[in-house]
This record gives structure tokens, sequence and C-alpha cells, in this order.
């Protein structure tokens, strides 16, 4: 997940950031011997990583939200998330009758056939009405570090194809003079003999056979 520096996390409560990098659903390191302590959950207040159901009982007065997972992915309901944090334009998504969001972006090699919008920050595929993927790519696409970078890699782009189109402009004339360009023409045919080529097979002759003459 990428986004800005410190300046842009005041843009956001201090909680998402480490949110963001947490990894969930591995074994709680304080709850090793105990039944279902795969860490789930997170506490907004102490941000102090993932959480099992048993740690919960010492964030009893604190906020916290459950994460949930699909294909892999770590996602949110958003029943949770929108009560503490504003996710307008990332796109929702309906997994087990719920409505949830997710978390950091998903690699795609390549957009679908006739998709039209993508993530502004990873280009996977969006509904129209979306403009993130994530929670990640929303921070990250809102970040000025990443307008920056953005802006400057358009920049290297437009220059790329200046100089491209410099190089075809030289290429096409040489200090004012248009240079023809002339490709071989198809070679002429094999010149071959005119007789052999016009000789056409007559009619065979065949001797008469009155002038045949036979002896015994």
């Amino acid at each position: 997940m990428g986004a800005g520096g410190p300046d842009d996390d005041n843009m956001w409560p201090p909680w998402l950031r480490p949110l963001l990098e947490t990894s969930f659903f591995v074994q709680c390191k304080y709850h090793s011997d105990s039944h279902k302590t795969e860490c789930n959950m997170y506490c907004l207040d102490c941000m102090n990583g993932s959480l099992c159901s048993l740690c919960l009982g010492y964030h009893r007065d604190h906020r916290s939200i459950q994460i949930r997972r699909s294909s892999y992915h770590d996602v949110i309901r958003v029943s949770e998330i929108q009560k503490v944090l504003d996710i307008t334009g990332v796109q929702t998504y309906v997994i087990n009758s719920a409505r949830v969001v997710f978390l950091n972006e998903r690699p795609q090699p390549r957009p679908g056939k006739g998709v039209t919008n993508t993530c502004a920050v990873c280009e996977r595929s969006l509904l129209d009405s979306f403009t993130f993927c994530s929670l990640g790519c929303k921070m990250a696409g809102t970040s000025n570090n990443w307008s920056k970078k953005r802006n400057w890699n358009t920049k290297k782009k437009l220059a790329s194809a200046s100089n491209s189109d410099s190089e075809e402009s030289y290429s096409s004339s040489s200090h004012g003079k248009t240079v023809q360009s002339f490709t071989p023409s198809t070679p002429p045919p094999t010149v071959t003999n005119f007789r052999t080529a016009k000789r056409r097979k007559g009619i065979p002759h065949r001797a008469p056979l009155g002038g045949l003459t036979l002896e015994y």
C-alpha cells in the first residue's frame, strides 16, 4: 500500500495507516495455546496490531473493528467502517450477503474487455461511479506525494512522445530537404526465348495409308 508522507497522514485518522499495514489471520502470540486465537480484530484506539477474540477482553471500552477475508484479501464491512471513516469513492462489494470494502489494492494484470473505468491508483476495473478499489488506494490517491509522482510520470510520457515525434520528423526530412523513400519494385518476369514462350504443339500429321506398299 503506497501513500504519502507524514504530512498526508494528517488528512486521515491516525489508525488508518497502521491498520492497512497490519497482517491479519495469523496466530495470536499471546494466546497460542487456546482455541480460536486467529487475529482478525483491530483496536482503533491502541493501534498495536491485530488481536484475537481473547485479546478483546483488554479493550472492552475501546473502538474495535473486525476484519474478514475474501479470496485471500482483507475486507471490512461497510456498516462498521463508515462509522469512523469516509469511504466515498471506494467501490463496495457484496460478499456473503454483506457489503464490504477491501483494505488494500489487488493487483490486476489488465482491465477486462470493455472496461471504461479503472482505479485511479492501481488501474483495477471499477464500476463507473467509483474512483478507488480499496481504502489503501484512496489514501494513496489523495496524498500530495502521489499526485506529484503521477504528474511527473505524465510529464515523462509526454516528453517521450515528443522525442519520438522529433525522431520521426528527422527521419522523414534532412536539413529541410525531403527524403523520399523508395521500395523495391516487383522484379520483372524472367526473360525467356520468344519462340519457346510462343511455341505451341501443332496438330500431328499421319502418313497416308495409300502410299504404303506391302511385299510378300
